[in-house]
């Protein structure tokens, strides 16, 4: 199956406040700071949308869980090991 190579993300500018101290240090050691900001941002964006949809699906994981205590899991007696 081909993968599809990444579409290059539209860039905007916007403000940010920051640290100082922080912001020094980061430019000293040579780190892009606006690249550094997006990619925290992403995590957090990525762990948020996790944690909503743990939260939206609690309920039929905590079914389905309920289903594989009383019953075992599905299909468990084919198992190979």
């Amino acid at each position: 199956m081909p993968t599809e190579e990444p579409r290059p993300a539209s860039r905007r500018a916007t403000n940010v406040s920051l640290d100082s101290d922080l912001l020094r240090e980061a430019r000293s050691l040579g780190i892009n700071v606006s690249r550094s900001a997006e990619a925290g941002i992403a995590e957090a964006v990525k762990r948020r949308k996790r944690e909503r949809w743990l939260e939206e699906n609690a309920a039929a994981l905590e079914s389905s869980n309920a289903y594989v205590d009383a019953n075992g899991l599905p299909l468990s007696k084919h198992r190979q090991f």
